[in-house]
């Protein structure tokens, strides 16, 4: 499983789309968003480590990659662990950050949970639901790019195998969010905080359900880890491009239906999730 998760981030490198007009990354600010905080702490794992663990960490990767391609303006809104949602969409719009990325890990509804033991413990788990997901807000301040970004990260997840859920579209109590690209796993969720309080192009990650007992280790693996966050970064790189250019407006959707397109085979040799 390891040598093909290596082998998934090595298919993450070089592939900065050729450029229609260079990007300025010592300008372009991006907003980390790592979901949660240690009051709270967010989804509770199937072995019982809290979410905002996996966002906290998963976002120091994210960061770094983006720093790996000369994006120097990047920053955490939950630097002390302990910020308010609506402080975090504060900080993003005060230091006027040109794009917001907030990271977390997912569960499920009630119906869905079991237990089993681990470490001497009851612990809830759900094995039903596999994959992440993606949400942008039609009240942010920027609706439209929001989900050109989303579209762009949904791509580069389908580049490494990663595959979608799709059980937050199950019309249920809790759920019952519109889907608008079940291909690339992307929902609209007006009311999330982060993104509709956000001026700029804003997007909430799952990324993974990490009450999932498999799941679960994969998203704490390391390699798996940086496989999520490069491919983040390359969105990045891609919507930064688009906005540099004049055709801005339809740049970023165009290039991420094409590459979807021309790499939809492209991972069958390399699924990340060792299948």
């Amino acid at each position: 499983m390891v040598s093909r998760l290596v082998s998934c981030v090595a298919l993450g490198y070089g592939l900065v789309v050729g450029s229609v007009s260079a990007c300025d990354r010592g300008t372009f600010v991006v907003a980390v968003d790592p979901g949660h905080n240690l009051e709270s702490p967010g989804t509770i794992s199937a072995r019982g480590i809290p979410e905002a663990q996996f966002n906290a960490r998963l976002a120091e990767i994210l960061m770094d990659e983006l720093k790996k391609r000369e994006f120097t303006q990047v920053f955490s809104t939950n630097t002390k662990g302990d910020a308010a949602l609506t402080d975090r969409a504060k900080m993003a719009n005060e230091r006027g950050a040109n794009l917001f990325v907030s990271l977390h890990h997912d569960s499920v509804q009630r119906r869905y949970l079991s237990t089993w033991t681990y470490d001497g413990k009851r612990r809830p788990y759900s094995d039903v639901f596999s994959g992440y997901s993606l949400f942008f807000s039609e009240k942010n301040g920027d609706a439209k790019r929001s989900l050109d970004f989303a579209k762009l990260v949904g791509t580069e997840f389908l580049r490494k195998c990663l595959t979608p859920t799709l059980h937050h579209a199950e019309h249920i109590q809790g759920e019952n969010r519109p889907l608008i690209e079940g291909r690339r796993g992307i929902y609209e969720f007006d009311d999330l905080v982060v993104l509709k309080s956000t001026n700029m192009p804003a997007i909430l990650i799952e990324a993974g359900l990490i009450v999932n007992r498999s799941d679960e280790i994969l998203l704490g693996n390391p390699v798996y880890q940086k496989v999520i966050a490069s491919s983040i970064a390359q969105a990045v790189v891609k919507f930064c491009e688009a906005e540099a250019s004049d055709a801005k407006e339809d740049l970023a959707t165009k290039q991420s239906d094409q590459q979807l397109d021309d790499d939809d085979t492209l991972c069958a040799s390399s699924d990340p999730r060792g299948r």
